[in-house]
């Protein structure tokens, strides 16, 4: 049977940033203990380092002779680029980044990360992003990447790059989207009070995550289960179960603490799974997503998807005529 797991190397170097570390490192640890299939390793040039914070952190693996399928790098930003980036363990990094990612290894970095990976022409001819601060370095870096100064971060395919220190979070929770399915992302991010995660070609948050900025334990169990199953045919009082509340009640709650109806939930979401669908093959009819999806008619989904989804998604939508 196939190993499905993704192995995530976050890649530390001397005088890294915590909270470029600890935050992204934290959400893919609890992913992992929530049923994700990653396996995190943290390696680096070094078995000890010092950090941003005058501390050290010990028991770093070291960088990896030969990646293993289905691997991650993660290269994790620096406070101090211009002389921590200077140094030998900085050098070493970039020479491993040159051999040691084989043909399916994806890269990814946070901040100014990206500096080592453009450093080992891992960024050449592709889209990415760094801190708003490093932007010209960067350029200057890779000059023939397209390097985005608007963006939380930039999904180029193979090499994942995030914009400054809170957005690794963001990175993170999108890797986790992509290995376990959003509604494990969402549960995530929920422990980690941060609802309104930013997504990689939209400042608007994840259509999975929206709202969810709010503490109510029934709410959150009625849209845990709308989000594992959006084509279901949900009634009310088969939701109301699941979230140990009356019908009434929770009709009540979901309009006070998500600002919408419990119906006008479930049918973004479907949307958001079209949308999805849409991606990984244009050319499916409005038929086969109507179904799919668990809308009534290709006529009740074109109405949902003419109230639900923006400019862009309209021209998606053509593709599905």
């Amino acid at each position: 049977m196939e190993d499905l797991t993704l192995s995530i190397y976050l890649v530390l170097t001397p005088n890294v940033l915590m909270l470029d570390y600890a935050g992204p490192a934290e959400a893919l640890r609890m992913a992992r203990d929530m049923g994700a299939p990653i396996a995190l390793h943290t390696c680096g040039p070094q078995a000890q380092i010092s950090t941003s914070l005058s501390t050290s952190l010990s028991g770093l693996e070291p960088l990896p002779a030969q990646l293993p399928p289905r691997s991650l790098v993660l290269v994790v930003g620096n406070s101090n680029e211009v002389v921590d980036y200077a140094t030998e363990a900085a050098r070493t990094v970039v020479q491993w980044l040159k051999t040691a990612p084989q043909t399916d290894t994806r890269l990814a970095s946070i901040c100014s990360g990206a500096l080592l990976l453009a450093q080992a022409g891992c960024l050449d001819g592709r889209h990415c992003t760094t801190h708003h601060t490093l932007i010209t370095d960067l350029q200057a870096c890779a000059p023939t990447a397209q390097v985005v100064t608007d963006r939380i971060f930039v999904d180029d395919g193979r090499v994942l790059t995030s914009a400054g220190i809170t957005t690794g979070i963001d990175l993170a929770l999108y890797i986790v989207e992509q290995a376990a399915g959003p509604e494990l992302a969402a549960r995530v991010a929920r422990r980690l009070v941060m609802y309104q995660r930013r997504g990689a070609h939209d400042p608007q948050m994840s259509p999975w995550l929206a709202h969810r900025n709010h503490m109510h334990p029934a709410v959150h169990r009625a849209q845990d289960a709308v989000a594992r199953e959006p084509e279901r045919g949900w009634t009310l009082e088969e939701l109301a179960e699941v979230a140990c509340v009356s019908p009434r009640h929770l009709s009540r709650l979901f309009a006070q603490h998500t600002g919408i109806s419990v119906v006008a939930y479930q049918q973004q979401l479907r949307i958001a799974r079209a949308q999805e669908m849409l991606t990984h093959n244009p050319t499916l009819s409005q038929e086969r997503l109507a179904q799919a999806c668990g809308f009534a008619s290709a006529r009740d989904f074109r109405r949902v998807w003419q109230r639900c989804s923006g400019p862009a998604s309209a021209r998606s939508r053509g593709s599905a005529q």
